[in-house]
């Protein structure tokens, strides 16, 4: 789950000063009141496991829970099959978030009135801040085993207005053939790299989710390579006894997870795969890549215009791909830290605006205005380049206790190439778009049982981006946005 909120640093400690205070007197009690904590509710009712067994910090995964995971959600024993479960055992966890925050984003374009006329008479430019108490979606998990090597996953999800979808429905096929290297996953899921967004320890808006998974470059149209989302496939997974050497290839549907086939015919495939060893007293050390290589439609037949495309008729596709390192590194019982980094690349195409034709219809236009869609005949303006980016996530933790860990991270993407090239019409700035953002906060647990969980939460995200906000005058300016939060993250 991920809360949805967009997110600046200024004028911001006057205010959050006493918050903070507050804060650090209850991480002194914390600090002193450590008690033993539980498993997450839904297995822990199956296997009555410790929350430390399978968490580093809940729901962040250790070596263990992660194993439990490849296996299934099983730990490969008698009690795996729900035959041998109470009756009255039902494998459910709702989770939901009440909150308060501020949000406050820097250089919005707002209207200007002179005094006794009511319509504007231009415009400016300042910055917008809001506070106040929130909720976050609510998640429904549900998970398990039908029989000994027949596993199911299913969550319903909603955003804090109880809209729902289908965040997760998958059935997996454990351990074919009597052996671990494979098994087989269909339905819509995550996508198997080692830092997983769907386990993430923060909340905020910006700082909620990995930005090197969603990155989209300016003007792009190519919402396909989104990594972060859920996907619609197949995946084909394994791994040795001991869990230290994994690899997972799936295909998926080019739709981002959309159901009822709403771009067309084309395919996207993921590979990943890591090598865990051991280094002694500082611990079980991970490295490993990625690759998310496809093609998604540029064009689509229309009926009554071109705004009207018909849907599941994309043709034309372009390519896109993604590949990275990912590293898991600990120094001890209580210091690890999260590498990830990312190349990717983008068809000239899909830089110029073309391929989420679907959803964006005439709100984003090429070649004079019109919709952008590759029908024959349409050129690419003078100077179009595929865009390309680099850039690179560390996620350091300190944790304290299974109850209590310290969170950071910085992330940050800059572009190597610009879809609008030096020769073009209007050429871009190298680092139009380029991002840097920064995150800290911390999670109390102070009980986890196997009937529920509650984390005292505390976070702040700060966030840059160059290029992107109102044109001043001749240029484009920068955008700072942050996000300070303090929220009761509960499950039962």
């Amino acid at each position: 789950m991920r809360v949805s909120r967009r997110s600046h640093l200024r004028n911001i400690s006057n205010f959050a000063m006493p918050l903070f205070s507050v804060a650090l007197v209850l991480v002194s009690v914390v600090l002193t009141c450590s008690q033993p904590a539980n498993a997450l509710p839904a297995f822990a009712r199956k296997y009555g496991l410790r929350c430390s067994a399978c968490h580093e910090s809940w729901p962040m995964l250790n070596y263990f829970g992660q194993k439990f995971k490849d296996n299934g959600y099983q730990l490969m024993n008698d009690r795996d099959a729900p035959i041998w479960q109470n009756p009255g055992y039902w494998p459910v966890t709702f989770r939901i978030i009440p909150l308060w925050h501020r949000v406050s984003t820097g250089k919005v374009l707002v209207d200007t009135y002179s005094s006794g006329n009511p319509s504007p008479t231009g415009s400016a430019v300042q910055r917008l801040t809001k506070s106040g108490f929130d909720l976050s979606g609510l998640d429904f998990h549900t998970g398990g085993t039908l029989e000994k090597n027949f596993s199911f996953y299913v969550l319903p999800s909603s955003d804090a207005t109880a809209s729902f979808h289908f965040e997760t429905v998958m059935a997996r096929l454990d351990n074919l053939f009597g052996s671990g290297w494979f098994n087989i996953k269909l339905g819509k899921f995550e996508l198997d790299n080692l830092l997983s967004e769907k386990r993430i320890l923060t909340l905020t808006g910006n700082g909620g989710i990995y930005q090197l998974y969603h990155f989209i470059p300016q003007g792009d149209g190519n919402i396909f390579g989104q990594m972060g989302d859920n996907q619609l496939g197949v995946e084909l997974m394994g791994h040795s006894y001991s869990d230290r050497t994994r690899y997972s290839a799936a295909l998926l549907s080019s739709n981002n997870g959309t159901v009822q086939l709403p771009y067309g015919n084309a395919y996207t495939g993921f590979f990943a795969a890591s090598q865990a060893f051991d280094t002694g007293k500082a611990g079980v050390q991970r490295v490993g890549f990625y690759a998310m290589v496809g093609q998604a439609p540029t064009t689509f037949l229309t009926s009554g215009g071109p705004t009207g495309p018909i849907p599941g008729s994309g043709i034309g596709n372009k390519s896109f791909s993604r590949e990275g390192f990912v590293g898991q590194f600990y120094f001890g019982q209580h210091v690890d830290l999260q590498v990830v980094t990312q190349h990717g690349q983008d068809s000239a195409w899909f830089g110029q605006g073309y391929g989420d034709f679907i959803d964006t219809g005439a709100t984003t236009t090429c070649n004079g205005g019109q919709p952008c869609n590759n029908t024959t005949g349409t050129v690419l303006p003078a100077g179009s380049q595929g865009p390309t980016w680099n850039g690179i996530l560390f996620e350091p933790h300190y944790v304290y206790s299974p109850q209590l860990i310290f969170i950071g991270r910085y992330e940050t993407i800059r572009m190597s190439r610009q879809a609008n090239g030096p020769d073009s019409a209007s050429p871009s700035a190298s680092n139009f778009g380029n991002i840097s953002t920064y995150t800290i906060g911390y999670r109390y647990n102070p009980f986890m049982t196997s009937r529920a969980g509650f984390a005292w939460h505390n976070e702040y995200n700060w966030l840059h981006q160059d290029g992107t906000g109102p044109t001043l005058g001749l240029t484009s300016a920068n955008v700072n946005t942050s996000e300070l939060l303090l929220g009761f993250d509960f499950d039962f």
